[in-house]
């Protein structure tokens, strides 16, 4: 993926949040040079994977499939004498018509919220620990409201709506083609990107990225060590 595609989803999900009054921390401006003053005084941005995150999943077609994130919060399963919250909070911004593959989590239980922009879709399945769908219907709790769906339904979240995702639900985000960019909510348990995605055809979690322009912010994979 293009250092140039990267920092255009940042400066889009940085106007997002202007148009719509959602203010990110202090850390989310940082630049590379300044990144390299921080000291240990900031390891919890550090070892918990906080800040932004845009990837395509290794699949090399992110207007398709992919999604831009921003971690504002999060506890770490393997360190939570040092790290003991229990809970995590993102921001995602997703364009017109791109999807994100379909996954499940084992340990984290998420809210998906649509935080005020066009509505969209979460596709939902059962699925197994070794990775397969069932073919069952699908009970879901949104807002309160505990229902069943058949397996394959796109449910539909509106301005200020949610779905509860259970570990082992497979689900997908789509966004419809027609209609402005996505801005969404995840509530959730404690968050590990390395350990906790399962998805349903094998791709990778973070992008290879070509550098064909400096960075405008740093992925929460690149912080340099501190000094």
């Amino acid at each position: 993926m293009k250092r140039s595609r990267i920092n255009q989803a940042i400066k889009d999900m940085e106007n997002l949040c202007k148009e719509h009054c959602f203010h990110l921390p202090p850390f989310a401006n940082w630049t590379a040079e300044e990144w390299k003053e921080k000291g240990h005084e900031y390891d919890e941005i550090r070892d918990n994977m906080l800040g932004w995150d845009v990837t395509d999943g290794g699949l090399g077609r992110f207007e398709e499939e992919g999604m831009s994130l921003f971690t504002i919060r999060n506890g770490n399963q393997l360190r939570s004498a040092e790290y003991p919250k229990q809970y995590a909070e993102k921001l995602i911004i997703m364009y017109p018509g791109q999807r994100f593959p379909m996954h499940y989590h084992v340990f984290k239980t998420e809210d998906i919220i649509n935080r005020g922009s066009t509505p969209f879709g979460i596709r939902v399945f059962n699925g197994t620990p070794d990775k397969k769908l069932l073919d069952t219907d699908v009970t879901v709790s949104c807002d309160g409201h505990r229902f069943t769906v058949a397996k394959d339904t796109v449910i539909t979240l509106n301005p200020g709506e949610s779905i509860t995702i259970e570990p082992y639900l497979f689900h997908r985000f789509e966004i419809p083609a027609e209609g402005g960019i996505a801005l969404i909510g995840e509530v959730s348990r404690c968050n590990d990107d390395n350990t906790d995605n399962y998805f349903y055809d094998e791709i990778g979690r973070f992008p290879t990225i070509e550098e064909d322009e400096p960075a405008y912010r740093l992925l929460c994979t690149e912080y340099p060590e501190a000094r």
